[in-house]
C-alpha cells in the first residue's frame, strides 16, 4: 500500500499485492516505512483482505492501530466453508488436519463474526465465513463476536450440502446444521397452542438428527423415519407439518395428498409411491450418512393406507399401497435419510403395521387447544391488526379465549375473519360501493367478535339450539320432586368435573311420556356450562339402517372423547332401539352398541356425563340397559299441589279458579298440562290467547273443563 499519514492516524491508498500467494494470508501489506505506525510489539499488522473488506484498488481508507485487550483469545470458532470458484467439484476435508493448519497459519490474527477469509488447502482455494467467534469467559457478553486465534482455539467446520465439500473426522462438532434457525418462535411460524406437542415431536424425531452421524452410530440407533399427526379437523395438523418442513435445512418437502397417489392403471399407484422415495435413495447411495434429510408429507394418509383386508373393491390396490409404503420405510433396503409425516383425523382406519416402531412410530395427537392455546392463536391472527392500529382498545383477547371453549384453530381463524367482516361492512354503503373508504376509521371492536361467536359455531361445541328446542316452555317450578332431581343431576355434573375416581357418570331419567325428562336433561346440559353437549335422538335417524345408526351414535361418543368435559343426552332410548311392544321387537345391534359405550371409560384426562331418558323402563331393564346406568331417577306426574304451583306461575286463571283447575290436573304430566292450557287459552270462539297471556283476561273454568274432557282418554 502507498501511504500519506500524520502522527496519530494514517490515510492509505489500496493497491494490489505484489504476488498472488500473499492474497491467501489474510494480511494487509504496507511499505516498511509505514509499519512503525501500526506495529504492536510482538505482533503483525492484521487487516481484512481487500475483497472481503469491500474496498477496491485505488480507494482511500483511514487506518489506525488496534491493540488487543487482555483475555482476547478465541475459545470457540465456527467456520462455514465454500470454494472460491463454485462448480461441480466434490472434495473431502479432514477436519482435524485443517483445524491444525488454520491455527498455525492464522495464529494471533483477529477474526470477527461474519468475516470472510480466503485460504489455500491441498491446492484448492477456499473461503471460510466466521459464523461464531466466542472468547473464553465472554459467552454472555453483548460485545461484538471477535477474538484472536491461539493454539487452544476450538474450531468447528460447517458446509452446506450444495457446496460440494464433505467434512470428515469432525468429532469436535457438538451439533449438525439440520435446522435453519438456532431457535424457534412457534408464534412467528403461525403455530399457537401446540408448544407441548412440538416439544414431544422434537424429542422423538429430531433430537438424534441434531448430533453428527458418528454419535448416533456409536449409540447404535437409527433415526425416526416417520411420525403421525392425528386429531380433530382444523386443529393445525397440516400447518405443523408444513412448518416443520420449512424449519429443516434439507430439501424442499414433498407434499402429497393421499388420493393423488391413486391411479387407474395397474401398478401405477405403487410406482407413484416408489417415485416419492427415488430422490432420497439416490442421495443415500451417493453421500451415505452425509446425505440431506428428505421430508415427505402425506395429507389424509387414511385415504390410501387403510387396514389391509378392510376394503372390498376386488382390486387389492389399497393393500398393495400399504405393502409398498412399508417396504420403502422399513424394508430390507430401508432409508435413513427420510422423514415421513402422515396426517389424519381417522387414526382408527390405518393399518396397524404402519404404526409400529420403525415406521410411523411417533404418534402425536393434535387436540383442541386449551384456553392458553386459544389465546396464542387469537394473538397470531390479530397481530397484524394490532400493529396497524385496526383493533379497538376494548377488545379483550383473554375473555375471548375463555368464551371459545372447544373451538379449533381453524374455527378461531374463522371468528377473526367474521369479526373483521363486521368492521369492514360498517364502512361500506350498498347505495354507493364506489365511495372512497377511510382506512383510519376501520376498527374491529369487541362487539364484532361477540357477533362472530354467534356466527361461527364450533363443531365440537354444545348444541345449544337443539337443547333449547327441547324446553320450548322454559323451566317452571313443578314441585319438590322435580326440584330434587334437578339438584341431584347438577351434583353429578359437579362430580364429573372434580372426581378423580369417576371420569364417566351415567344417569337415567325415567317416567311417563311428557313428564319433562328431556327438558330436564337439556336444562342440566345448558346449566353445566360444559364445552361439549350433544343430544342423540331418534328424530335425526329416521329411515337409517341399524349399522348407520350405530355409526352415528359411536361418532358422538368419539367426538366427546376429544373434549375435556362432555355431556351426551340419549333421548327416548326405546325409540333409538326401535322398540315395539308387540312381540316385543327391538334392535339388538343398537342395544349392544349402547351397552358397550355406556361402560367404556373415556381416555385419560377426559370426563363424560351421559343422561338417558325413557318411558319404558321395564323394557330397558329386561335387556340390561338399566344396569348400565349408575343412577336412575323417576320423574312423576304432577300432583294437585304441583299443578297449583305451575298455574300460579302461568297466571292464566282467576285466583278462585286455580284450586279447582289444579284438582282436575291431578296425576297429569307437565307436557299435557301445557297443551291443555294452550287449548283453553284460545277461548270458546278463538282469538283470546294474546289477551289471556298478557293478563288482561283469564281462562274461563267452564271452557277449561270442556278442553279437559277432550284430552282425557276413556
Amino acid at each position: 500500500m502507498a501511504s500519506r499519514f500524520g502522527f496519530q492516524s494514517s490515510t492509505m491508498i489500496v493497491t494490489n499485492t505484489p504476488g498472488a500467494d500473499l492474497a491467501v494470508t489474510n494480511l494487509a501489506y504496507c511499505s516498511p516505512s509505514d509499519l512503525h505506525n501500526f506495529a504492536v510489539p510482538g505482533t503483525k499488522l492484521f487487516l481484512a483482505l481487500r475483497r472481503h473488506a469491500r474496498v477496491s484498488s485505488g480507494d482511500t481508507i483511514s487506518a489506525s492501530r488496534f491493540i488487543p485487550p487482555e483475555d482476547f483469545n478465541l475459545a470457540l470458532l465456527t467456520l462455514e466453508l465454500e470454494f472460491v470458484k463454485k462448480g461441480t467439484r466434490n472434495e473431502q476435508i479432514d477436519a482435524v488436519i485443517l483445524a491444525n493448519q488454520l491455527r498455525k497459519r492464522f495464529a494471533k490474527q483477529v477474526l470477527t463474526s461474519g468475516q470472510k477469509v480466503t485460504f489455500e488447502y491441498h491446492g484448492n482455494n477456499y473461503i471460510f465465513t466466521v459464523t461464531q467467534a466466542a472468547v473464553e469467559g465472554r459467552e454472555g457478553s453483548n460485545d461484538a463476536e471477535r477474538g484472536m486465534i491461539s493454539s487452544d482455539t476450538y474450531i468447528v467446520f460447517e458446509a452446506s450440502n450444495s457446496s460440494g465439500i464433505k467434512i470428515v473426522n469432525q468429532r469436535e462438532a457438538a451439533s449438525s446444521n439440520i435446522f435453519r434457525q438456532k431457535e424457534f418462535n412457534l408464534q412467528s411460524l403461525g403455530i399457537g397452542g401446540l408448544g407441548a406437542e412440538f416439544a414431544d415431536i422434537f424429542r422423538r424425531a429430531f433430537a438424534s438428527r441434531v448430533f453428527p452421524p458418528h454419535v448416533t452410530s456409536k449409540l447404535g440407533i437409527k433415526h425416526v423415519k416417520g411420525m403421525l399427526l392425528f386429531g380433530p379437523p382444523g386443529t393445525g395438523k397440516t400447518l405443523m407439518a408444513r412448518q416443520i418442513g420449512k424449519m429443516l435445512n434439507g430439501r424442499e418437502p414433498k407434499i402429497v395428498n393421499g388420493p393423488e397417489v391413486l391411479s387407474k392403471f395397474v401398478g401405477e399407484t405403487e410406482k407413484n409411491v416408489r417415485d416419492l422415495f427415488a430422490d432420497a435413495e439416490n442421495d443415500q447411495r451417493t453421500n451415505g450418512d452425509q446425505s440431506e434429510l428428505h421430508v415427505i408429507i402425506f395429507d389424509e394418509i387414511d385415504a390410501i393406507c387403510k387396514s389391509r383386508g378392510s376394503t372390498r373393491d376386488g382390486t387389492g390396490v389399497h393393500d398393495s399401497i400399504v405393502n409398498q409404503l412399508l417396504t420403502k420405510i422399513d424394508g430390507v433396503e430401508s432409508l435413513n435419510n427420510v422423514l415421513l409425516i402422515g396426517m389424519t383425523n381417522r387414526k382408527d382406519l390405518l393399518d396397524e403395521a404402519l404404526l409400529r416402531p420403525g415406521r410411523l412410530e411417533v404418534q402425536v395427537e393434535i387436540s383442541l387447544p386449551d384456553e392458553n392455546g386459544r389465546l396464542q392463536i387469537l394473538q397470531i391472527h390479530t397481530n397484524k391488526m394490532k400493529e396497524n392500529s385496526f383493533i379497538s382498545p376494548d377488545v379483550n383477547l383473554q375473555e375471548l379465549a375463555a368464551r371459545t371453549k372447544n373451538y379449533s384453530g381453524a374455527e378461531l381463524e374463522g371468528v377473526v375473519k367474521s369479526a373483521v367482516s363486521f368492521a369492514l361492512n360498517r364502512q361500506l354503503s350498498l347505495d354507493d360501493l364506489t365511495k372512497p373508504v377511510d382506512e383510519e376509521s376501520i376498527k374491529v371492536t369487541m362487539n364484532d367478535f361477540l357477533h362472530a361467536l354467534h356466527e361461527i359455531v364450533p363443531a365440537f361445541g354444545a348444541s345449544t339450539d337443539d337443547l333449547e328446542r327441547c324446553r320450548l316452555n322454559g323451566m317452571v317450578d313443578c314441585g319438590d320432586r322435580h326440584k330434587h332431581i334437578y339438584q341431584r343431576a347438577m351434583l353429578l355434573v359437579e362430580q364429573v368435573k372434580v372426581s378423580k375416581g369417576s371420569p364417566m357418570v351415567t344417569c337415567l331419567l325415567e317416567g311417563p311420556s311428557g313428564s319433562g325428562k328431556t327438558a330436564l336433561a337439556a336444562t342440566v346440559g345448558i346449566d353445566s356450562d360444559f364445552p361439549y353437549v350433544k343430544i342423540i335422538s331418534a328424530e335425526t335417524m329416521i329411515g337409517l339402517q341399524e349399522s348407520t345408526k350405530c355409526a352415528r351414535i359411536v361418532k358422538v361418543f368419539e367426538d366427546a372423547y376429544k373434549s375435556p368435559l362432555s355431556i351426551i343426552i340419549l333421548d327416548d332410548i326405546e325409540r333409538l332401539l326401535e322398540y315395539v311392544a308387540i312381540g316385543p321387537r327391538f334392535s339388538n345391534i343398537i342395544s349392544q352398541t349402547l351397552l358397550v359405550l355406556l361402560k367404556r371409560l373415556p381416555p385419560k384426562g377426559k370426563r363424560l356425563l351421559v343422561l338417558g331418558t325413557t318411558s319404558e323402563v321395564n323394557f330397558l331393564d329386561s335387556v340390561g340397559i338399566c344396569d348400565a346406568f349408575s343412577v336412575t331417577y323417576l320423574l312423576p306426574t304432577l300432583k294437585t299441589e304441583d299443578a297449583k304451583k305451575v298455574l300460579e306461575q302461568l297466571n292464566v286463571f282467576a285466583e278462585d279458579d286455580i284450586i279447582a283447575a289444579a284438582e282436575a290436573l291431578n296425576d297429569m304430566t307437565i307436557k299435557k298440562l301445557y297443551m291443555l292450557i294452550e287449548m283453553a287459552a284460545q277461548g270458546e270462539q278463538g282469538g283470546d290467547a294474546e289477551a289471556i297471556y298478557s293478563g288482561k283476561e283469564k281462562i274461563k273454568i267452564a271452557h277449561f273443563y270442556d278442553c279437559f274432557q277432550d284430552m282425557v282418554r276413556f
